[in-house]
């Protein structure tokens, strides 16, 4: 992906129409396969100053799919009063440096942390233990197997990451699938036991934590049933834990 930042200078009585004429050319600019997402910011400092920033799949898909594309001729109608206002128009390439701040708390801090995974992990492997149809799969677990799906949950949800540091992060968590075939009905039953397991050892019940987390026990578990077939052979080489927040993970699309 690529990130497009334009900058414009917008007079003061012009803001309110300017403003109102993206708001137009978003609809052509969201329907457009080419772009991922956009925002539209202006200056607290400048009030003239405007930056609009579009994430493209590509450079290539902005400057040719799209401009060649249906949605470019409704879009620039919009805002072609304001091109000459344009001070600066330039494609950016994301670096390996990001993270988020702390005026958020992480999935893991609003979980109640380690001890709050920790209680989860001990009574749905209970649970697990007396099922009929996933029991026999862990009739022969590690002791220690709770505890270390514990430390899996916390690092995924933005906690510590003592699952990477001590047990071998997401090759080794790829490795306790493979081969296992499991099948919908088991994931399934591992999902509802999970989740009656949340309740009863008091994970936050508000709609955002438990949109979230269920998502990724969604996710995760559908992964691991992909992961488990006789034939995958996914790659693990230099993939880290997943970190799952309070959005929504983009589709996957393969590289072709």
């Amino acid at each position: 992906m690529i990130v497009e930042y334009i900058r414009y200078r917008v007079d003061r009585q012009d803001a309110e129409e300017f403003e109102a004429a993206y708001a137009r050319a978003a609809v052509p600019l969201a329907a457009a396969p080419q772009c991922v997402d956009f925002e539209l910011s202006r200056c607290v400092d400048e009030p003239e100053s405007y930056i609009l920033r579009i994430t493209w799949t590509s450079a290539e898909a902005h400057m040719r799919e799209f401009r060649g594309g249906e949605h470019f001729t409704a879009f620039f109608a919009e805002i072609r009063p304001y091109v000459q206002r344009i001070e600066e128009m330039r494609h950016y390439e994301r670096t390996a440096v990001k993270g988020t701040g702390s005026a958020v708390p992480s999935l893991y801090e609003w979980a109640g942390g380690t001890a709050a995974f920790d209680r989860l992990t001990e009574v749905f492997y209970a649970r697990v233990l007396k099922d009929d149809l996933i029991g026999p799969l862990f009739a022969h677990m590690d002791p220690g197997h709770p505890r270390y799906v514990a430390m899996w949950l916390s690092e995924v949800f933005g906690g510590p990451s003592r699952y990477t540091d001590e047990r071998g992060g997401y090759p080794h968590m790829l490795a306790q699938h493979l081969g296992r075939h499991i099948g919908e009905p088991q994931r399934r039953r591992w999902v509802s036991l999970l989740m009656d397991a949340a309740d009863e050892v008091g994970l936050p019940a508000d709609p955002e934590f438990r949109a979230a987390f269920s998502g990724y026990i969604e996710w995760g578990t559908r992964l691991a049933v992909s992961n488990s077939a006789l034939e995958a052979a996914p790659p693990s080489d230099g993939i880290p834990v997943p970190r799952w927040g309070w959005g929504v993970a983009p589709p996957y699309v393969p590289e072709s």
